[in-house]
C-alpha cells in the first residue's frame, strides 16, 4: 500500500472499531476487548511505516476536495512532516496501551463497551488532527475530543464529582474553542484557504493583515484545549474519571491537540511579537503556578494533573521561543512517562480496591506489594524531574537551550524579553518540579499510612503495559541523541552546557531539599502514633493540628486511622500551601465573576418570565374568563327558568316602549 494510503488508514481504523464495538458492545459482547485492542494496535504498526517512509524527509501531501463551499474551499488533506509522523506513533502507542490496560483495570465494569469504543473514537479524532492538512477538518477531530473527553470523564456518572468534572471540563474547553473558531476563520479569510501549506505560504510573504489578533483568538483555543493559564482549571478536577482515560488525555490526545497545533502554525505565531510575549507570559504563569499547587497536592492523580499543565506550559514556552522542534521533542518524551506514570498510579489505585483517587497521605507500605508499579514509576518520576540520563532530560534541555539561544540575541525576530522569561521561569519550575516528584515517590512509597486492603495480584494487562512504556521513558531521549535532526526541521535539539548543569542542578537541589524536609516531617511525627489526632509541622517545625480528614476516602473506603502527618509539602509551601492545595482559589475566583453572576441573571429572568410574562397572560385570560363563567351560570337547563326570563324580558321591552310613547 502506498503511504497515503496507510496514512489513511490510521485514524480510519480506531474509528471503524469505535463504530463496531458500539453496535455490538451488547449483542456480542465477546468481541468487545478484540475490537477495542485491534485497531489501534493496527494503527500502530501502520503509523509506525509511515513514518519510516516519511524519514524527515519532505513532506507527505495528498488532497481532494470534499464539496464546492465558494471562496474559501474546504478540503481533505493530508499533511504528514517529521512531526506529524513521530506524534500519529505516539498517539497510537499510548491508545493501545491504555486499551490493553483497560481490559484488567475495568474488566468488572458493566460501561465498559462503550467506555473502550469511546476510547476509539478519542484517539481516532487525535489522529485526524495530526495527519489533517486542512483546518476545518482539523476542527472536526479537535471537536470531536470534546465530547468525547466529556462522556469519559462522566464515565462514573453516579458520583457527583464525574458529573461536575465532565460539565466544567466541556464548558472551559469550549469557552476557548469559540474565540478559536472565529480566528480560523480570519486566517482562513486572509489566506484565501483552509489548507495549511497554503496559509504557511500567505504567512511568508507577509499576507496577513492582523497577525496578532489571529494569533490570539487561537491562543485562547490552545488556552482551553491544553489546560493553558486561565482555562487549565478543568484539568485537575477531570481525575474523576478511570485513570486509564487520565493517562489518554495527558499523554497524547486532548491536551496534546493545542500544543501540536501551535507547532504546525507557528509562522502564524511568529508573525506577531505581541502574540509570543502573550504565549510566553502564558507559559511561564502556567509553569510555577502548576508546580505550586502539585507541591500541594494530596490525591496522586491531581499532583500528576498539575504536572501536565506545568510540563505543557515548558511546551508552550519552547513554542514562545519559535523552536517547535524542541515543543515536540518534549510532547513525546512527555507522552512516555507521563503516560507510565498515570498507569502507575492507577495500578495503586486499583490495588487499594477502588477505580477513583488515592490519597497519598493514607498510603503505606506499598512498595512490595505493587513492585512493577514501584520500578516503573521511579523511572517516570525520574524522567518528569529531567534527570539525566532519563528522557525527561533530553527534551526539557532542549527548551531551556532553546530559550537561552534567544536571550543571547539568537532568536531571529523573537523577543528577547520572551526568552528571558522562558527560561526563568523553566528553571525556577524544574527546581518545583523535582521536589514535588521527590514527595510523590516518598509519600507513595515510603509513607507510614494505614495498610490499604490487599486486593491481590494485579492482571498482567495492566503490569505489563508499564513495562512497555518504561522504555521510552528511559531511553528516548538518549536515542534521539544525535538521531532526529531531520524529523525536527534540522534543529540541533542536543542538550548545551549551560542549561544542563543549571536545570540539573536546581533539579537536584529541589530533590534533596524536598527529602531533607520530609526526614524532618518524619522525625517529627514519629511522636505521633498512627491513628491518633493527626498533626503537621508548622515551618517553624512545631507540631500545629492538621485539617479535618475524613477516614471515608474514596481510596481506601471505610479503612480506619489517621493520615500520615509527614508531609514535605506543607514546611516547604509554609503559609502558601492552603493556597496552592485549592489552584490558588482560581474556582472560586471565577464562581464570583461568572458563575454568579449569570446564575443571578437567570434568577432575573425566572422571575420575569414567571411574574411579569405569565402574570399578562393570566390577566389578558381573566375577562374571557369572568364572561364565560356568567353566561355559563345562565344555562341551567331549567325550562321554567327561560321561560320566566322570556317573560320578563318581554315585560320590560313593552314598558320600554311604553315610556318611548308617553314620552313622544
Amino acid at each position: 500500500m502506498t503511504t497515503t494510503t496507510l496514512a489513511v488508514l490510521v485514524p480510519l481504523l480506531p474509528f471503524l472499531g469505535a463504530a463496531a464495538g458500539l453496535l455490538l458492545g451488547r449483542t456480542a459482547p465477546g468481541f468487545v476487548r478484540p475490537l477495542a485492542v485491534l485497531p489501534p494496535l493496527t494503527a500502530l504498526a501502520f503509523a509506525v511505516i509511515v513514518a519510516a517512509r516519511q524519514g524527515g524527509d519532505r513532506a507527505v501531501d495528498a488532497t481532494t476536495e470534499l464539496t464546492p463551499t465558494g471562496s474559501v474551499p474546504v478540503e481533505l488533506a493530508l499533511h504528514i512532516d517529521g512531526f506529524a509522523a513521530l506524534v500519529a506513533v505516539l498517539v497510537a502507542l499510548v491508545a493501545t496501551c491504555v486499551q490493553i490496560y483497560s481490559t484488567g483495570y475495568l474488566r468488572d465494569d458493566p460501561r465498559y463497551p462503550s467506555y473502550a469504543a469511546l476510547v476509539s473514537l478519542f484517539t481516532s479524532a487525535m489522529l485526524l488532527v495530526v495527519y489533517s492538512g486542512d483546518l476545518m477538518v482539523l476542527l472536526v477531530g479537535w471537536e470531536i475530543m470534546g465530547i468525547c473527553s466529556y462522556f469519559l470523564v462522566g464515565h462514573y456518572w453516579e458520583t457527583p464529582e464525574a458529573r461536575a468534572a465532565s460539565l466544567k471540563a466541556f464548558l472551559v474547553t469550549k469557552l476557548g474553542d469559540v474565540p478559536f473558531l472565529i480566528g480560523l476563520f480570519a486566517l482562513a479569510t486572509d489566506a484565501g484557504s483552509f489548507r495549511i501549506t497554503k496559509i504557511l505560504a500567505t504567512v511568508a510573504t507577509g499576507g496577513l493583515d492582523h497577525p496578532t489578533l489571529v494569533a490570539l483568538l487561537l491562543l485562547a483555543g490552545v488556552a482551553g484545549k491544553s489546560a493553558q493559564f486561565p482555562l487549565h482549571t478543568w484539568l485537575p478536577d477531570a481525575m474523576a474519571g478511570p485513570t486509564p482515560v487520565s493517562a489518554l488525555i495527558h499523554a497524547a490526545t486532548m491536551v496534546a491537540a493545542g500544543v501540536y497545533f501551535i507547532a504546525r502554525l507557528l509562522p502564524v505565531f511568529a508573525a506577531s511579537a505581541a502574540a509570543l510575549v502573550v504565549l510566553a507570559v502564558m507559559a511561564a504563569v502556567t509553569m510555577a503556578g502548576s508546580a505550586l499547587a502539585a507541591l500541594a497536592q494530596d490525591d496522586i492523580k491531581r499532583v500528576l494533573a498539575y504536572s501536565t499543565i506545568g510540563q505543557l506550559g515548558y511546551m508552550t514556552g519552547a513554542l514562545a521561543v519559535g523552536d517547535r522542534g524542541a515543543a515536540v521533542f518534549h510532547l513525546l518524551t512527555h507522552g512516555a512517562f507521563k503516560a507510565l506514570l498515570f498507569l502507575a498510579a492507577g495500578v495503586i489505585i486499583h490495588a487499594a480496591g477502588t477505580n477513583s483517587l488515592a490519597a497519598m497521605s493514607r498510603m503505606g507500605h506499598l512498595r512490595d506489594r505493587v513492585p512493577d508499579a514501584y520500578w516503573t514509576m521511579t523511572v517516570a518520576l525520574l524522567a518528569l524531574a529531567a534527570i539525566p540520563p532519563f528522557s525527561g532530560f533530553f527534551s526539557k534541555e532542549s527548551v531551556l537551550g532553546a530559550a537561552e539561544h534567544v536571550t543571547a540575541g539568537q532568536g531571529e525576530g523573537i523577543p528577547e524579553a520572551a526568552g528571558w522569561i522562558v527560561l526563568i521561569s523553566g528553571l525556577v519550575s524544574a527546581l518545583l518540579t523535582a521536589a514535588y516528584a521527590t514527595r510523590l515517590w516518598l509519600l507513595a512509597f515510603r509513607g507510614r499510612g494505614p495498610d490499604a486492603p490487599d486486593h491481590g495480584r494485579q492482571p498482567v494487562a495492566m503490569t505489563a503495559v508499564l513495562w512497555v512504556l518504561a522504555v521510552p521513558s528511559l531511553a528516548l531521549g538518549g536515542f534521539a541523541y544525535g538521531r532526529l535532526p531531520d524529523w525536527f526541521d534540522g534543529h540541533d535539539l542536543n542538550p548545551t552546557l549551560t542549561t544542563s548543569v543549571l536545570g540539573t542542578g536546581v533539579a537536584l537541589v529541589g530533590g534533596i531539599v524536598t527529602y531533607g524536609a520530609w526526614r524532618h516531617t518524619t522525625a517529627t511525627a514519629a511522636r505521633v502514633p498512627l491513628g491518633a489526632v493527626a498533626a503537621h509541622p508548622d515551618a517553624d517545625g512545631g507540631l500545629v493540628e492538621a485539617e479535618a480528614i475524613a477516614t471515608h476516602t474514596p481510596a481506601y473506603g471505610d479503612m480506619a486511622g489517621a493520615p500520615d502527618p509527614a508531609d514535605p509539602g506543607r514546611l516547604l509551601l509554609g503559609p502558601l500551601h492552603r493556597h496552592a492545595a485549592v489552584g490558588f482559589h482560581l474556582d472560586a475566583l471565577y464562581t464570583a465573576l461568572f458563575v454568579r453572576p449569570v446564575q443571578a441573571g437567570a434568577t432575573l429572568v425566572r422571575f420575569l418570565d414567571r411574574e411579569v410574562v405569565d402574570t399578562y397572560v393570566r390577566g389578558a385570560s381573566a375577562v374571557p374568563r369572568l364572561l364565560g363563567t356568567a353566561v355559563r351560570r345562565a344555562q341551567t337547563g331549567n325550562v321554567q327558568t327561560y321561560v320566566s326570563a322570556l317573560l320578563a324580558g318581554t315585560v320590560v321591552l313593552v314598558v320600554a316602549v311604553l315610556l318611548v310613547a308617553t314620552g313622544a
